[in-house]
């Protein structure tokens, strides 16, 4: 049955930390993956898609390998790495992560992949507790205001109602790039709570 690869890198400092596209590589050759077998997604933190390892998901199928270096290199977080490991298994793919073993159907799998699931339940339990700790921290600020700040400040704002006066609404997003839907938005809010512009 074949043996796929993966390596990925995101960064150019992780080469730095064992985890270089040629050092993955290597590791993968060392493990049996033939040369055309391994797919390698090369980007920067800012660009988040993994091209070729989408393409290698679709690709696997029942009896077949998945060798990895680590379990980080196809996954951004625990959550994720366990939904992609139980998803490959439940096809029948056996996934051979090198710093932590073979995961497949065997009970010794079910165990690392269980204490896997506590790992991510955790993690998703911090971010939660973070972002509500954030949040109660943000609303103790004086002008504080639930959701995304406003695109355009009021000063903005005021501008452009102003322009409507002497110019048709066209003119007036062309001279400020304040979209339509915007300021027309905003005057509505304007006529409801002060009646008028």
């Amino acid at each position: 049955m074949p043996k796929y690869g993966y390596a990925r890198v995101s960064t150019v400092g992780q080469s730095k930390h064992g985890n270089s596209l040629e050092h993955q590589v290597n590791l993968l050759l060392a493990e049996g993956v033939d040369q055309s077998f391994i797919f390698v997604d090369n980007f920067t933190g800012s660009k988040m898609d993994r091209p070729e390892f989408s393409k290698l998901f679709r690709l696997l199928k029942a009896g077949d390998t998945l060798v990895v270096t680590k379990l980080d290199r196809f996954a951004r977080s625990m959550i994720e790495g366990v939904k992609i490991v139980n998803q490959l298994i439940e096809r029948g793919v056996r996934i051979h992560i090198l710093n932590i073993g073979i995961l497949d159907n065997t009970p010794t799998s079910k165990l690392i992949r269980n204490i896997f699931f506590a790992f991510a339940e955790f993690e998703r339990d911090l971010i939660i507790e973070r972002t509500a700790e954030g949040k109660a921290i943000a609303k103790q600020k004086s002008g504080f205001r639930e959701g995304r700040p406003p695109k355009f400040t009021k000063l903005q704002l005021d501008h452009a109602i102003s322009l409507l006066q002497t110019h048709s609404m066209k003119e007036v997003v062309s001279i400020t790039r304040i979209s339509e839907s915007t300021i027309k938005r905003e005057l509505r809010k304007r006529r409801s709570q002060y009646g008028q512009v």
